[in-house]
Protein backbone atom coordinates (compact mmCIF):
# COMPACT_ATOMS: atom_id res chain seq x y z
CA UNK A 1 0.00 0.00 0.00
CA UNK A 2 1.51 3.72 -0.88
CA UNK A 3 1.86 6.27 1.84
CA UNK A 4 -1.42 8.09 3.08
CA UNK A 5 -0.17 11.92 2.78
CA UNK A 6 -0.94 13.68 5.96
CA UNK A 7 -1.32 17.60 6.61
CA UNK A 8 -1.21 18.98 10.05
CA UNK A 9 -3.72 22.04 9.88
CA UNK A 10 -2.38 24.21 13.06
CA UNK A 11 -2.84 28.44 13.81
CA UNK A 12 -3.80 30.13 17.42
CA UNK A 13 -7.73 30.31 18.46
CA UNK A 14 -10.15 31.77 15.95
CA UNK A 15 -7.34 31.80 13.16
CA UNK A 16 -10.01 30.07 10.39
CA UNK A 17 -8.47 26.56 10.88
CA UNK A 18 -12.13 25.18 10.72
CA UNK A 19 -13.05 27.02 7.87
CA UNK A 20 -10.33 26.58 5.98
CA UNK A 21 -11.26 22.62 6.50
CA UNK A 22 -14.90 22.82 5.87
CA UNK A 23 -14.25 24.76 2.46
CA UNK A 24 -11.55 21.43 1.65
CA UNK A 25 -14.31 19.44 2.38
CA UNK A 26 -17.30 20.82 0.83
CA UNK A 27 -15.27 21.00 -2.54
CA UNK A 28 -15.40 18.68 -5.29
CA UNK A 29 -12.11 17.00 -5.76
CA UNK A 30 -12.86 13.57 -5.64
CA UNK A 31 -10.93 13.05 -2.85
CA UNK A 32 -11.65 11.12 0.54
CA UNK A 33 -10.08 12.89 3.49
CA UNK A 34 -9.77 11.51 7.18
CA UNK A 35 -9.85 14.44 9.45
CA UNK A 36 -8.18 13.72 12.83
CA UNK A 37 -9.71 16.58 15.73
CA UNK A 38 -7.11 17.07 18.77
CA UNK A 39 -10.41 18.74 20.58
CA UNK A 40 -13.52 17.38 18.76
CA UNK A 41 -16.55 19.05 20.07
CA UNK A 42 -14.90 22.15 21.23
CA UNK A 43 -14.31 23.00 17.72
CA UNK A 44 -16.78 20.58 15.78
CA UNK A 45 -16.20 21.06 12.03
CA UNK A 46 -20.23 21.20 11.04
CA UNK A 47 -22.37 18.85 13.31
CA UNK A 48 -24.83 19.09 10.04
CA UNK A 49 -22.82 17.28 7.85
CA UNK A 50 -21.68 14.63 10.63
CA UNK A 51 -23.17 11.11 11.52
CA UNK A 52 -22.03 9.80 14.76
CA UNK A 53 -20.57 6.81 15.76
CA UNK A 54 -19.67 7.03 19.33
CA UNK A 55 -18.56 3.53 19.46
CA UNK A 56 -15.71 3.84 17.21
CA UNK A 57 -15.20 7.17 17.70
CA UNK A 58 -15.08 7.13 14.15
CA UNK A 59 -17.39 10.16 12.80
CA UNK A 60 -18.50 9.42 8.97
CA UNK A 61 -19.35 12.39 6.78
CA UNK A 62 -21.88 12.87 4.19
CA UNK A 63 -19.41 13.64 1.33
CA UNK A 64 -17.72 10.03 2.23
CA UNK A 65 -14.76 11.73 4.17
CA UNK A 66 -14.11 10.39 8.18
CA UNK A 67 -13.63 12.36 11.42
CA UNK A 68 -12.16 11.07 14.21
CA UNK A 69 -11.85 12.58 17.65
CA UNK A 70 -8.55 12.18 19.24
CA UNK A 71 -9.37 10.88 22.85
CA UNK A 72 -5.62 9.23 23.97
CA UNK A 73 -2.74 9.50 21.45
CA UNK A 74 -2.57 10.77 17.94
CA UNK A 75 -0.41 7.53 17.10
CA UNK A 76 -2.90 4.75 18.40
CA UNK A 77 -5.62 6.85 16.04
CA UNK A 78 -2.92 6.86 13.01
CA UNK A 79 -2.38 3.07 13.68
CA UNK A 80 -5.88 2.37 13.98
CA UNK A 81 -6.60 4.10 10.59
CA UNK A 82 -4.15 2.90 8.62
CA UNK A 83 -5.18 -0.85 10.12
CA UNK A 84 -8.20 -0.38 8.96
CA UNK A 85 -7.60 1.61 5.72
CA UNK A 86 -5.47 -1.97 5.24
CA UNK A 87 -8.03 -4.67 6.13
CA UNK A 88 -10.62 -2.11 3.43
CA UNK A 89 -13.46 -1.07 6.20
CA UNK A 90 -12.69 2.56 5.91
CA UNK A 91 -11.78 4.04 2.87
CA UNK A 92 -9.89 7.29 2.08
CA UNK A 93 -6.85 9.06 0.42
CA UNK A 94 -5.35 11.37 2.72
CA UNK A 95 -5.56 12.16 6.47
CA UNK A 96 -5.77 16.31 7.88
CA UNK A 97 -5.01 16.80 11.74
CA UNK A 98 -6.42 19.69 13.04
CA UNK A 99 -4.59 20.49 15.76
CA UNK A 100 -6.17 23.05 18.99
CA UNK A 101 -5.49 26.38 18.55
CA UNK A 102 -2.68 26.21 21.68
CA UNK A 103 -0.86 23.22 20.25
CA UNK A 104 2.59 23.01 19.60
CA UNK A 105 3.01 21.67 15.95
CA UNK A 106 6.38 20.21 17.18
CA UNK A 107 5.25 16.84 18.74
CA UNK A 108 2.55 16.26 16.32
CA UNK A 109 4.99 16.55 13.14
CA UNK A 110 7.72 13.97 14.80
CA UNK A 111 4.98 11.49 15.37
CA UNK A 112 5.62 10.59 11.80
CA UNK A 113 9.03 10.07 12.27
CA UNK A 114 9.65 8.07 15.85
CA UNK A 115 7.20 5.59 15.17
CA UNK A 116 8.01 2.82 12.07
CA UNK A 117 4.95 2.15 12.06
CA UNK A 118 3.74 4.71 11.16
CA UNK A 119 6.63 6.03 9.03
CA UNK A 120 6.01 3.05 7.08
CA UNK A 121 2.16 3.95 6.53
CA UNK A 122 1.99 7.75 6.46
CA UNK A 123 4.10 10.54 4.27
CA UNK A 124 4.20 13.65 5.99
CA UNK A 125 3.04 16.17 3.43
CA UNK A 126 2.86 19.76 4.77
CA UNK A 127 2.23 22.06 8.35
CA UNK A 128 -0.56 24.61 6.85
CA UNK A 129 -0.63 27.60 9.46
CA UNK A 130 -3.33 30.08 9.51
CA UNK A 131 -2.74 33.54 11.20
CA UNK A 132 -5.40 35.90 12.42
CA UNK A 133 -4.54 38.95 10.77
CA UNK A 134 -6.81 41.21 12.79
CA UNK A 135 -5.07 39.77 16.24
CA UNK A 136 -2.09 37.85 15.32
CA UNK A 137 0.23 41.11 16.78
CA UNK A 138 -0.66 40.51 19.89
CA UNK A 139 -0.79 36.92 19.37
CA UNK A 140 2.87 36.60 18.51
CA UNK A 141 4.00 39.56 21.20
CA UNK A 142 2.25 37.15 24.34
CA UNK A 143 1.92 33.62 23.24
CA UNK A 144 5.00 31.18 22.14
CA UNK A 145 2.31 28.88 20.71
CA UNK A 146 1.26 31.15 18.23
CA UNK A 147 4.84 31.81 17.43
CA UNK A 148 5.97 28.14 17.29
CA UNK A 149 3.32 27.51 14.67
CA UNK A 150 4.66 30.68 12.31
CA UNK A 151 8.26 28.46 13.07
CA UNK A 152 7.06 25.04 11.90
CA UNK A 153 5.07 26.42 8.98
CA UNK A 154 5.54 24.78 5.36
CA UNK A 155 2.77 26.94 3.97
CA UNK A 156 0.86 30.11 5.92
CA UNK A 157 -2.56 31.63 5.13
CA UNK A 158 -3.48 35.03 6.47
CA UNK A 159 -6.97 35.35 7.21
CA UNK A 160 -9.04 38.62 8.15
CA UNK A 161 -6.79 40.33 6.60
CA UNK A 162 -10.17 42.55 5.07
CA UNK A 163 -9.89 43.70 8.45
CA UNK A 164 -6.84 45.24 9.06
CA UNK A 165 -5.59 48.52 6.70
CA UNK A 166 -2.75 47.54 3.81
CA UNK A 167 -0.06 48.86 5.48
CA UNK A 168 -1.19 46.88 9.30
CA UNK A 169 -1.27 43.69 6.66
CA UNK A 170 2.36 44.32 5.18
CA UNK A 171 3.96 45.02 8.46
CA UNK A 172 2.28 41.53 9.95
CA UNK A 173 3.53 39.85 6.82
CA UNK A 174 6.91 41.23 6.68
CA UNK A 175 7.47 40.12 10.30
CA UNK A 176 6.32 36.82 9.47
CA UNK A 177 8.49 36.44 6.87
CA UNK A 178 11.27 37.31 8.92
CA UNK A 179 10.22 34.85 11.66
CA UNK A 180 9.83 31.79 8.78
CA UNK A 181 11.72 32.90 5.13
CA UNK A 182 11.06 29.45 3.77
CA UNK A 183 6.94 29.55 3.92
CA UNK A 184 5.08 31.35 1.23
CA UNK A 185 2.34 32.93 2.89
CA UNK A 186 -0.85 34.78 1.32
CA UNK A 187 -4.22 36.32 2.75
CA UNK A 188 -6.66 34.24 2.18
CA UNK A 189 -10.64 35.19 2.32
CA UNK A 190 -12.71 33.14 4.10
CA UNK A 191 -11.02 29.67 3.66
CA UNK A 192 -11.08 30.02 -0.11
CA UNK A 193 -7.62 28.19 -1.51
CA UNK A 194 -6.67 26.31 -4.31
CA UNK A 195 -6.35 22.55 -3.46
CA UNK A 196 -2.65 22.79 -4.84
CA UNK A 197 -1.48 25.35 -2.33
CA UNK A 198 -2.71 22.50 0.42
CA UNK A 199 -2.52 19.63 -0.44
CA UNK A 200 0.91 17.42 -2.15
CA UNK A 201 3.00 20.66 -0.69
CA UNK A 202 5.54 17.90 -0.67
CA UNK A 203 6.48 20.19 2.97
CA UNK A 204 8.72 17.51 4.32
CA UNK A 205 9.76 15.83 1.00
CA UNK A 206 13.99 15.95 0.80
CA UNK A 207 13.62 15.06 -2.94
CA UNK A 208 10.62 17.04 -4.24
CA UNK A 209 11.35 20.22 -2.54
CA UNK A 210 14.93 20.31 -3.27
CA UNK A 211 15.53 24.22 -3.36
CA UNK A 212 15.13 27.29 -0.36
CA UNK A 213 13.48 30.21 -1.92
CA UNK A 214 16.31 31.81 -3.69
CA UNK A 215 14.70 35.03 -2.89
CA UNK A 216 14.30 34.70 1.10
CA UNK A 217 17.52 37.02 1.43
CA UNK A 218 16.13 39.94 -0.82
CA UNK A 219 14.15 42.42 1.47
CA UNK A 220 12.01 45.07 -0.42
CA UNK A 221 14.73 44.56 -3.25
CA UNK A 222 17.80 44.97 -1.45
CA UNK A 223 19.78 42.33 -2.26
CA UNK A 224 21.07 40.70 1.19
CA UNK A 225 24.93 39.52 0.30
CA UNK A 226 26.32 38.75 3.69
CA UNK A 227 24.26 36.54 6.64
CA UNK A 228 22.51 39.54 8.04
CA UNK A 229 20.13 39.13 11.23
CA UNK A 230 16.93 40.92 11.48
CA UNK A 231 16.18 42.24 14.82
CA UNK A 232 14.20 45.00 16.83
CA UNK A 233 17.18 47.07 16.99
CA UNK A 234 18.28 46.58 13.25
CA UNK A 235 18.10 50.16 11.63
CA UNK A 236 17.52 48.74 8.33
CA UNK A 237 15.26 50.63 6.19
CA UNK A 238 13.56 47.93 4.72
CA UNK A 239 12.73 47.64 8.45
CA UNK A 240 10.55 50.79 8.57
CA UNK A 241 6.68 49.85 8.29
CA UNK A 242 4.72 51.68 5.92
CA UNK A 243 3.50 54.30 8.48
CA UNK A 244 7.81 55.10 9.16
CA UNK A 245 7.42 53.18 12.20
CA UNK A 246 10.08 50.89 12.95
CA UNK A 247 9.23 47.01 14.45
CA UNK A 248 9.04 47.06 18.35
CA UNK A 249 8.52 43.84 18.78
CA UNK A 250 12.02 41.52 19.24
CA UNK A 251 10.10 37.93 18.55
CA UNK A 252 11.93 34.92 20.30
CA UNK A 253 11.12 32.80 17.35
CA UNK A 254 13.98 34.00 14.87
CA UNK A 255 15.59 32.91 11.42
CA UNK A 256 19.07 33.09 9.50
CA UNK A 257 20.49 31.58 7.06
CA UNK A 258 24.15 29.89 6.56
CA UNK A 259 25.65 30.32 3.08
CA UNK A 260 29.52 29.34 1.68
CA UNK A 261 31.46 28.35 -1.72
CA UNK A 262 33.38 25.95 -0.03
CA UNK A 263 32.79 22.48 0.61
CA UNK A 264 31.36 20.72 3.89
CA UNK A 265 33.61 17.76 5.59
CA UNK A 266 31.09 15.15 5.91
CA UNK A 267 32.49 14.04 9.30
CA UNK A 268 32.87 17.48 11.02
CA UNK A 269 29.80 18.68 9.88
CA UNK A 270 27.68 15.21 11.40
CA UNK A 271 29.91 15.99 14.83
CA UNK A 272 28.92 19.55 15.19
CA UNK A 273 25.09 19.20 14.00
CA UNK A 274 25.24 16.27 16.20
CA UNK A 275 26.27 18.59 19.20
CA UNK A 276 23.94 21.91 18.42
CA UNK A 277 21.01 19.47 18.33
CA UNK A 278 21.85 17.62 21.77
CA UNK A 279 22.36 21.34 23.45
CA UNK A 280 19.47 23.13 21.69
CA UNK A 281 17.28 20.63 19.82
CA UNK A 282 14.19 21.07 21.83
CA UNK A 283 14.38 25.18 20.84
CA UNK A 284 15.07 23.98 16.85
CA UNK A 285 11.81 24.22 15.28
CA UNK A 286 12.87 23.69 11.44
CA UNK A 287 16.37 23.88 10.00
CA UNK A 288 16.69 22.96 6.00
CA UNK A 289 19.67 23.09 3.73
CA UNK A 290 21.15 22.20 0.03
CA UNK A 291 24.58 21.48 0.78
CA UNK A 292 27.49 21.23 -1.22
CA UNK A 293 29.78 18.13 0.45
CA UNK A 294 32.98 16.85 -0.17
CA UNK A 295 33.27 13.24 -1.86
CA UNK A 296 30.04 13.23 -3.93
CA UNK A 297 29.26 15.48 -7.15
CA UNK A 298 25.28 15.11 -5.82
CA UNK A 299 23.36 17.85 -3.39
CA UNK A 300 22.97 16.77 -0.02
CA UNK A 301 19.33 17.77 0.96
CA UNK A 302 19.19 17.99 4.87
CA UNK A 303 16.49 18.79 7.15
CA UNK A 304 15.19 18.51 11.17
CA UNK A 305 12.39 18.76 13.21
CA UNK A 306 13.56 19.51 16.96
CA UNK A 307 16.18 16.44 17.59
CA UNK A 308 15.40 14.85 14.90
CA UNK A 309 17.38 14.91 11.34
CA UNK A 310 18.30 13.66 8.41
CA UNK A 311 20.02 13.85 5.21
CA UNK A 312 19.21 12.49 1.68
CA UNK A 313 21.10 12.76 -1.76
CA UNK A 314 19.37 15.12 -4.32
CA UNK A 315 20.25 15.54 -8.04
CA UNK A 316 23.87 16.14 -9.85
CA UNK A 317 25.63 19.23 -9.58
CA UNK A 318 24.99 21.04 -13.01
CA UNK A 319 28.29 21.35 -15.06
CA UNK A 320 27.97 25.29 -15.28
CA UNK A 321 25.89 25.65 -11.47
CA UNK A 322 27.67 27.21 -8.66
CA UNK A 323 27.94 24.91 -5.87
CA UNK A 324 26.81 26.46 -2.67
CA UNK A 325 25.37 25.54 0.24
CA UNK A 326 22.21 27.34 2.29
CA UNK A 327 21.25 26.15 5.18
CA UNK A 328 18.06 28.18 6.98
CA UNK A 329 17.75 27.72 10.53
CA UNK A 330 14.62 28.60 12.48
CA UNK A 331 14.06 28.67 16.01
CA UNK A 332 13.21 30.23 19.96
CA UNK A 333 16.15 32.04 20.79
CA UNK A 334 19.00 30.14 19.24
CA UNK A 335 22.72 31.25 19.21
CA UNK A 336 23.37 32.38 15.72
CA UNK A 337 27.02 33.28 16.23
CA UNK A 338 27.85 30.04 17.69
CA UNK A 339 25.80 28.10 14.71
CA UNK A 340 27.29 30.24 12.36
CA UNK A 341 31.11 30.18 13.42
CA UNK A 342 30.40 26.46 13.66
CA UNK A 343 29.28 25.75 10.63
CA UNK A 344 31.83 27.80 8.94
CA UNK A 345 34.74 25.43 10.70
CA UNK A 346 32.95 22.56 9.26
CA UNK A 347 34.28 23.57 5.87
CA UNK A 348 37.15 21.73 3.77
Amino acid sequence: MSLIPATILTGFLGSGKTTLLKRVLAEAHGQKIAVIENEFGEENIDSEILVSDTTEQIIQMSNGCICCSIREDLRTTLQDLAAKKRRGELDFDRVVIETTGVADPGPVAQTFFMDDEIAESYLLDSILTLVDAKHATGQLDDRQEARRQIGFADQIFVSKADLVSAPELEALMHRIRHMNPRAPQRAVHFGEVALSEVFDLRGFNLNTKLEIDPDFLKEDGHDHDHDHDHDAHCDHPSHAHADGHHHRHDDDVKSFVFRSERAFDPAKLEDFLGAIVNIYGPRMLRYKGVLHMQGTERKVIFQGVHQLMGSDLGPQWQEQEQRMSKMVFIGIDLPRDIFLQGMEQCLV
